[in-house]
This record gives structure tokens, sequence and C-alpha cells, in this order.
């Protein structure tokens, strides 16, 4: 008895869910036949007309073989056609007359048969009768068909719903269900777009896709009915099976479908435990094959949707699961995933020589979150495997940036900025990881000078305003970074990494002044601001030196920071003369300005602060050593003036 019960309930269950596949596709293929059948009256139309029309030729044929003339065709009877012009008959050039010889008028020559031009007539179209208005088609036609599709759909849902609260169906058999309607809505998908009806269909495969991934996490987490690993490979046949339908149909809509059940499948069979080595690996197979996927289809949706997902499973079990003992391991898969999402873009800018935008988001991405996992792993324990590392990194976009094609457009220029930029980076950031206090600033500052005279030696302008990049960062950290003097006058740490610094933007100019490249007047200033940056550091660096050299000077009657003001004041003095004079040797108006401009500091000094606090005696020194100072720059300005008549900076 009970058996016959489940045998009348699987009956019913089946005509709930074939009779309306069925009644869709009845209904499908009898508006197909309608619109078959509606063209039946205008081919008879058509065909009647072309009868027509060769009878009147055949007519015309015959009245001109006979020497008569044409006789008039007989028009159809449906719709008159038109009467077409003959166009008029060529005349051949007039030939030169004789005169004639008797004053009897030549007889006329006879006429000439006129050849009627046959015109085709418009196609002859059977009169249509609307019944209905386009809204009424919209509403009628698809609206409602779709409103019936899910009011099916709901009626199987609740009675299926109805069954398993009353156990009339039991586990295996609400799997059995889920896995059969889910399996036949792929061919059904597949019969509705040979209908027409693409996106319809697309939607109906994404959701077989959904009810078999549901059933299977159901039948293993839920229902017991099947082991973890069975669920996994049944997952991935379904995620197999969904990317070849997405294949064949050439469809990026249901591919990320696919993608999306091949991402949730670790979600859906998780338990909890450490599995690193069965999710990464599966990660990176998913990943390997939709990524040439979407090289092969020309997809740029999926890259981004699977580097997301990926990071976020990474990141996740490492927060969760990550020891010490595991590095080896989760540093491979880390590189597996850069090298993973590092190859599309790369070999797309090697073949087309740019690269979208979405392309290069992903560069940029993915070598963050790589360079972020080294950090985390190997910081601080492993200082020199990171900077191996590093330096691979910028090896490797270096190699990147040569291995594009050289195509004069923005977009080609704009990757082989994006892949020379990350080498840069990655080469810079290598230099504070092995370095420590102020060799990451000497380093830097030999960095931005390499960068500039390599910029100039090749002409170009990218290394050149990194190199500026690089000096910027150096001030930066000069400011921001104070570092210890030793008790040595001129040979201690911070007045050689500001000796060394000022050097290097020094020299940067001076290789800008020799080079024979062309540069913009806003890249010549920025040289020339160099230039003073680099006077200015070596300018503070004797100014520190000079106030603790006299602040550790012994206690001998003098005040110290008496003495450190006045010194102060003659170091500027004398650094401004120093300026002055090869400015006015060498001609350079450059030099000649910074040293009247630190002169007129000077000046504010001693009348604004050396005045109010210095001793008399100070006081006395400090304004007799300027005054004589500024004699002689007065008296140098006027000699200039005489001689040449104008005073030239």
């Amino acid at each position: 008895m009970e058996s016959g019960i489940a045998l009348l309930l699987m009956l019913v269950v089946g005509l709930l869910l074939v009779a309306p596949i069925l009644a869709i596709v009845a209904l499908v293929r009898t508006s197909g036949l309608r619109k078959t059948l509606d063209q039946v009256p205008k081919i008879l139309s058509r065909v009647y007309d072309l009868e027509q029309r060769l009878d009147a030729i055949q007519q015309k044929l015959r009245s001109l073989s006979a020497g008569g003339a044409p006789a008039a065709a007989p028009q159809p009877e449906l719709v008159p056609t038109p009467p077409s012009v003959a166009p008029k008959p060529s005349v051949p050039p007039a030939q030169p007359v004789a005169p004639p010889a008797a004053t009897t008028p030549a007889p006329p020559p006879p006429p000439r048969p006129v050849i009627p031009t046959l015109t085709a007539a418009p196609p002859l179209r059977a009169p249509t009768v609307r019944t209905e208005t386009d809204v009424e088609t919209m509403i009628a036609g698809r609206w409602l068909y779709y409103v019936g599709i899910l009011a099916l759909a709901l009626a199987v849902a609740f009675f299926l719903k109805y069954a398993f609260d009353n156990n009339w169906i039991g586990p295996a058999g609400r799997v059995a269900i889920g896995l059969l309607i889910g399996s036949a809505l792929f061919p059904f998908s597949h019969l509705i777009l040979n209908r027409g009806y693409r996106y319809f269909s697309e939607g109906i495969a994404g959701l077989g896709a959904a009810i078999l991934y549901l059933s299977i996490w159901a039948g293993w987490h839920y229902y017991a009915l099947f082991t973890q690993s069975t669920a996994f490979v049944l997952m991935i046949v379904v995620t197999t099976a969904t990317t070849v339908v997405a294949l064949g149909r050439d469809s990026q809509r249901i591919a990320v479908l696919a993608l999306i059940g091949g991402v949730l499948t670790p979600t859906l069979v998780s338990t909890g435990r450490n599995e690193e080595v069965t999710l990464f690996t599966y990660l990176a197979i998913l990943g390997a094959g939709m990524l040439v996927i979407a090289w092969m289809r020309d997809w740029k949706v999926l890259p981004p949707l699977l580097f997301v997902s990926t990071i976020v499973y990474f990141w996740g079990w490492y927060s969760e699961f990550y020891a010490k003992n595991e590095l080896a391991t989760t540093l491979l898969f880390a590189t597996i995933f850069f090298v993973m999402f590092g190859v599309l873009p790369a070999i797309r800018g090697m073949r087309v020589g740019e690269l979208p935008a979405t392309e290069v988001v992903l560069v940029i991405a993915n070598a963050s979150n790589y360079m972020i996992a080294l950090r985390t792993m190997l910081w601080p324990e492993y200082r020199w495997g990171l900077t191996v590392a590093v330096l691979a990194l910028s090896a490797a976009h270096q190699l990147a940036e040569r291995s594009l094609p050289r195509k004069q457009t923005n977009a080609s220029r704009m990757a082989r900025i994006l892949y020379a930029g990350l080498a840069l980076v990655f080469a810079t950031l290598a230099i504070p990881i092995r370095l420590d206090g102020h060799w990451v600033t000497l380093a830097w500052a030999a960095e931005g000078l390499v960068l500039i005279w390599s910029g100039l030696r090749i002409g170009s302008l990218m290394l050149r305003a990194s190199g500026f990049v690089m000096f910027l960062i150096v001030a930066i950290r000069l400011v921001a970074v104070p570092i210890e003097s030793g008790p040595a006058f001129l040979l201690n740490a911070r007045f050689l990494t500001l000796a060394f610094c000022a050097a290097a933007a020094a020299a940067a100019f001076v290789f800008a002044r020799r080079s024979t490249v062309e540069l913009e007047q806003a890249e010549t200033a920025a040289f020339f601001a160099l230039a003073v940056a680099a006077n200015l550091c070596f300018l503070v660096a004797l100014s520190l030196e000079v106030w603790d050299l006299y602040g550790r000077m012994p206690s001998l009657g003098i005040d110290r920071s008496l003495a450190q003001e006045l010194a102060l004041s003659m170091l500027w003095l004398v650094y401004a003369i120093a300026l002055m004079i090869p400015g006015a040797v060498r001609k350079s108006a450059l030099l000649r300005w910074q040293g009247l401009a630190l002169l007129g500091v000077t000046i504010i000094k001693v009348f604004f602060f050396d005045l109010s606090f210095l001793t008399r005696f100070y006081r006395i020194i400090s304004f007799f050593v300027l005054g004589l100072v500024l004699m002689l720059v007065a008296f140098y300005y006027q000699r200039q003036s005489g001689t040449r008549g104008s005073a030239k900076p």
C-alpha cells in the first residue's frame, strides 16, 4: 500500500514537473508554426505577380519579332503597376548630307522602333490586419509568459515543501528530485536558446547549476547521503559541465555563473578543518582553467572576479589556520597565485602592446597583494629572503616592460610606465628591507641620482621623474627621521648623510646642465630647485655641526648659547660669500641669488635676534663682521655697475 502511494506521489510530481515544460514547448512550437502560416498568402501573391509579369514579357517579345507595335501588357489585377517611362533612344552623330539633285523633297526615313524598358514593380504585399497593439503584445506575449513560468515554478516548490513537511518524500527522494530538476534544466535551456530566447536560456542554465549545487550540498551536509569527497567531486563535475555549456554557447554570463559556483564549492563542502593543500590546489586548478578560457574567448570579467575570490580565500585561511611550520607551503601557493594572475596581462601586453583598464588594476592589485603576503610571512625573521624576493619582483616587472612592443600610442606608453613603475617601486622597497637607519636614506639618494642620470642618458622622462620622486622621499625622510650625531666634528653619521644627499642632488643638477637632452620649462625649474635644495641641505649640515661644536665647548667664562648664536651668524655670512664668489666668477645668477638670499636671512637674524639677546662683546663682533661683508658686497656690485653699465644678477 505504501509503495503504491509513493509511486502515485512520484507520478504526480513528475506530471507537475513535465507538464509545464511540455506546455511551454508546445506553445513555442505553435507560435513558430503560426508565424510560418502567416507567410503563405504573401508567398502566393508574389508567385501570381511573377506569372503576370512573365506573360507580359512574352507578349512584348512576340510583337517585336512580328515587326508590329508592342502590345500593351496586361496589368495584374491585385495592384496596378505604375507606368514606366522609356528612355529616349540614343541618336547617332549626324553625318554630312549632300545637297539634293532635284527640288523634290526626299522621303522621310522610316521611324525607328521603340524598345520598351522593363522596370521592376514594387513587390506585392498582402494586406496585414493588426488585431493587437504593441503594448498588448508585450504584455500578453511576454510578461504573462514570464509570470506564468514563475507561477508554475512556485507551485512546484510549494508542493515539494508540503511533501517534505509531511514526510511524503524521504531525504534520498528530495536530493534525487533536485538533481533531476537541475539536470533537466540544461537541455531545456538549450531548447529555449534554439527558439531565440538567449537571455532566458542563460538564466535557466544558471538556475539548473544552482539547483545541482544545493542538492549536492544538502545530500552531504544536511542528509549525510554521501561523503565530503564525493560531494566535492560532484560539484567539480557541475562546474565543468556549466563551463562547457558556456564555451559551447559563447556566453560570458554562463561562464560567470560557472565561476561563482566553482568559487562557492569550497565553502559549501567546508568542514571547518585546516585543508590548505586541498583548498589552494582546487583554487589554482579552477583559476588556471578559467583564465585560459578568458584568454581564448577574450572575456575580461572573469579574471577580476577570480582574483578577488582567490585572495578572499587566501587571507581568510591565513587568519584562521596559518602557523610557522606551514611557511614553505603557503609561500609556494602565494607565488603560484601571483604568477597565475600576472601571466595573462603580460601575455596580452606582449601580443597587443596595450592593457585594458581592468587588467591595469589587476596587475597593480596582484603585485601589491603578493608584496603584502611576502612582508607578512617573511618579516623580520627572513630579511634576506624578503630582499631577494622583492628584487625578483622588480626584475620580473622590468622584463615584462622590456617585452612590450614599442608602439607610439598612449595606451602602449601607459602599459610600459605601469610595469617600469612597479619595477622601480620594488627595487626601492628592497633598500629599507635590508638596510637600517641612515643607510636607507643614503641608498635612496643614490637611487635618485642613478635614475636621473639614466633618464638623461637614454632620454626617458619617466626615469627622470622617478629620480625627482626619490629625492622628494629623501627630503621627507631627513625631516621626519632624525639622525643621531657622534662626538666627532664632521665625521659622524648625521653630517655625512646630509652631505652625501646634498652631493647627490648637486650631481644630478650638473648632469642636467651638461646633458644634450631638451628639457621642458617645468623640468628645468625642477632641476634648479634641486640645486637650491642641495645647498640648503649642506648648509643645514654645517649649521648643526657648528651648533653642536660650540655647545660641547668647555666652560671658559664664555656663555655657550651666545657663542652658538654668534658662530651660526658667522657661518651663514661665510657661506653666503662662498656662494657669491663662484657665482661672480662663473657668471652664475643662481649661485649669486642664493648668496644674496642667505645674506638677507643673516641680516634679519643679526638685527632682530642678535641685537636683542647677545651681550655687548658678541653684539660688536656680529655687527662688525656683518657690516664688513655688506660693504664688500656693495663694492663689488657698484664696481660691476660702473664698468658694465648695469648690475646683472
